[in-house]
């Protein structure tokens, strides 16, 4: 064929279509249009949106620092919210024992809930797919042995473990503990706490698509182990994480609020909404109701925001409901 011919046919087929944009397949994809479809999935997405970015952005909205004693005044103890008869401008929802502003500590005690939450399912959910993508792969005693700790794990509440390390390490370090150092510890405690779901999960998604023949070709080519665990096997596992971590976001930043309100979480110094909600507790009888109330309605309202949102992707990932 000559070289004419050849450059005609190409001028027949005109221009190649440009490739969609990645945005463009998401606003396509299926995803999408469930999330479009569930007016309640906007609204919790919305809100947790919010609170996420008025954590980030709480030194420009919150009217002090809370953490901050110099900005503090005993002056200004235990003021009801502003609409109220005996509210003080400008602290909206009243301020705590401390002269606190309340909303502002929400703002900054919200920003410590999500620190530690978010960077608890971090830790959590790389320690279980580790240990799932071992234990899945390799099989025989190894999986044997992971598996047993996991099940041994889960015969504990969450709570106890993370009371269990929290506990070991203030033994271990005694009042070395500042508040940067309780964070981790934390993270650390809730990390340790929640990694079994997300190795069993893991580990039954690797021992089925270890069998498939895209894992032989890639066996048969010389891979090595670590790669194939990791650049074929784990993709194909990543929709029941993805649900696993937006649950466990949820169970994490109550964990670390249970731990606050119990007294083995963040200092008053540097408070979370767990350790606010505690410091309201002693006051709520007294009359003070707003130091406990707003806190623990901020709390309620991301947990369940995020916990719907959670059940809206587990749904829409589920192959035998599309």
């Amino acid at each position: 064929m000559s070289d004419a011919v050849v450059q005609h046919k190409v001028e027949q087929r005109g221009p190649r279509e440009a490739r969609p944009s990645w945005l463009k397949r998401a606003l396509d994809s299926d995803l999408f249009y469930s999330f479009r479809r569930s007016r309640i999935t906007m609204i919790a997405a919305a809100v947790t949106l919010l609170f996420f970015l008025v954590a980030i952005f709480a030194s420009w909205l919150a009217v002090q620092n809370p953490f901050d004693p110099a900005q503090l005044q005993l002056m200004n103890s235990r003021i009801a919210p502003l609409w109220t008869a005996d509210g003080q401008s400008p602290f909206l929802l009243g301020t705590d024992e401390q002269g606190r502003d309340v909303f502002s500590a929400i703002l900054y005690g919200l920003r410590i809930s999500l620190v530690v939450g978010i960077l608890g399912v971090l830790f959590s959910g790389a320690l279980g797919i580790l240990l799932g993508l071992t234990a899945g792969y390799f099989g025989g005693a190894v999986d044997g042995l992971i598996m047993r700790v996991a099940d041994v794990q889960l015969s504990f509440p969450a709570i106890l473990i993370a009371l269990l390390i929290n506990g070991i390490a203030k033994s271990a370090l005694g009042n070395k503990l500042d508040e940067m150092s309780m964070l981790g510890v934390l993270v650390l405690a809730i990390g340790l706490s929640f990694w079994v779901q997300y190795a069993r999960t893991v580990r039954g998604s690797v021992m089925v698509e270890k069998n498939k023949d895209y894992v032989a070709a890639a066996q048969l080519i010389g891979l090595p182990a670590p790669v194939i665990m990791l650049r074929h096997v784990l993709p194909n596992t990543m929709g029941p994480i993805l649900v696993i971590a937006t649950i466990n976001l949820a169970l994490a930043i109550i964990t670390e609020a249970t731990l606050s309100f119990l007294g083995s979480g963040m200092p008053e110094t540097m408070p979370s909404l767990g350790t606010l909600i505690r410091i309201g507790n002693n006051y709520l009888f007294a009359g003070e109701w707003w130091i406990v109330a707003f806190p623990g309605f901020a709390l309620a309202a991301l947990i369940l925001s995020i916990n719907l949102l959670g059940d809206w992707l587990r749904d829409a990932l589920n192959p035998k409901l599309r």
